[in-house]
């Protein structure tokens, strides 16, 4: 079990300094936020602080900067978090944190929170770097990680912070491990997963972990670009991955039932065609062109298939959802998926951020924030930043 925000609220007294590692890597354009979700995602933890009168220091990194980039600071994080928590938030510019910090720090009233720098500034923070999370937890007492998209990464203030102070996961890490575990080793049957997206490779994880438990695989994608390539139908100028072919079948040769599509949309470009078609084995693809979504027999096909199931992982959309021309098969399955009386589980970016762009995240069981980590969950892998947690040294720790 791990030591959850609950334990360190019953314990907490305000004015505790507490030390919150969020996941608030949002997409900003011209340094405005574009998708708002991750920062909604660590609310409820933040409004529980605040209500408990801890004193916060908020932490994130956010994009890949190399070295300091103004574009990338979390000063453009303060307004939208200062409208939700209604309370101040005080950005730290000084970075890495030093004394002017600890007196700032110091100087907190209970409930109020200081956003530190972009934690990757401090080429540090990847390396795992023992003094660099000395440097961070200094002058807070507990440490709280709720960014569970960055928790399969060995990171200093993810993984090695946990070795100084009591240390527990939020409510968000919390509420994705259950739900994660319950796909994973507590499925309901029939089990199905969809598996679409762009990379082969990416899937092969998943689907050795989970393939013992599951009755069907919808491929849509890349993996059924490259199955149905394997097969001998032409794909055009379609993205496939040979090398994986013989592992994809391997995997997908036992009992389970896979559904490949049998219509398409292809296109010139992803993402502004200037030419599509639809095609199947009577109107083959033009080698210029690419399958870039699933055509409407396969939608209907999938989803006849898929009324039957009772626990659903959808990962990876069934075309270019950010495309007009390509988002139908994506769309439909969708909205197919959230009138059904099953458990519908989500996970990897794209598909996530489909169906909130839709509007139907409530619909579904649970759509997880991160992407990499919950596919490495799935495939059964340690996170280093779980595993740092269940070792945390608790509450018998001396306290600084």
């Amino acid at each position: 079990m791990l030591p959850t925000l609950t334990d360190l609220l019953k314990r907490l007294e305000p004015g505790d300094r507490v030390f919150l590692r969020g996941d608030l890597n949002v997409p900003l354009k011209n340094v405005i936020i574009q998708d708002t979700n991750r920062l909604e995602a660590i609310l409820p933890t933040l409004n529980d602080l605040i209500q408990a009168g801890a004193v916060i220091t908020l932490a994130t990194h956010l994009g890949r900067p190399k070295g300091i980039d103004p574009d990338l600071s979390t000063r453009h994080l303060v307004a939208y978090l200062e409208d939700q928590l209604s309370v101040p938030v005080t950005h730290v510019s000084e970075f890495p944190p030093g004394s002017d910090y600890q007196q700032s720090l110091s100087n907190q009233n209970p409930g109020s929170i200081l956003l530190l720098e972009n934690l990757r500034y401090d080429p540090r923070e990847k390396s795992d770097d023992a003094e660099f999370a000395q440097l961070l937890i200094a002058g807070s007492q507990y440490y709280v990680n709720d960014a569970f998209g960055c928790c399969h990464r060995a990171h200093a203030s993810v993984s090695a912070i946990t070795r100084f102070k009591p240390s527990f996961c939020g409510y968000l890490i919390e509420k994705e491990v259950a739900a994660l575990e319950e796909v994973r080793d507590r499925a309901e049957r029939p089990f199905w997963i969809i598996s679409g997206g762009a990379k082969v490779s990416d899937k092969l994880g998943v689907l050795e972990n989970l393939v013992p438990l599951l009755d069907g695989v919808v491929c849509t994608g890349g993996l059924a670009n490259t199955l149905l390539h394997g097969n001998g139908f032409n794909v055009g100028d379609s993205r496939v991955e040979p090398e994986c072919l013989s592992s994809v079948t391997e995997l997908l040769s036992g009992n389970v039932e896979v559904v490949l599509p049998n219509d398409f949309i292809a296109g010139d470009e992803p993402f502004y065609p200037t030419e599509t078609l639809t095609c199947d084995s009577d109107n083959p693809v033009p080698e210029h062109l690419s399958l870039f979504d699933i055509g409407p027999r396969s939608v209907e096909a999938i989803c006849q298939k898929l009324s039957s199931a009772k626990t659903i992982f959808w990962n990876g959309p069934a075309g270019v959802f950010e495309t007009p021309e390509f988002s139908s098969g994506t769309r439909e399955i969708a909205r197919f998926l959230a009138t059904q009386n099953c458990k519908v589980v989500v996970g990897g970016g794209d598909s996530a951020a489909a169906v909130r762009q839709m509007g139907l995240a409530d619909r579904f069981h649970h759509v997880s924030t991160g992407g990499g980590a919950a596919l490495e969950f799935l495939e059964g892998k340690l996170l280093p930043g779980i595993e740092a947690l269940s070792r945390s040294p608790g509450f018998d720790t001396e306290q600084h």
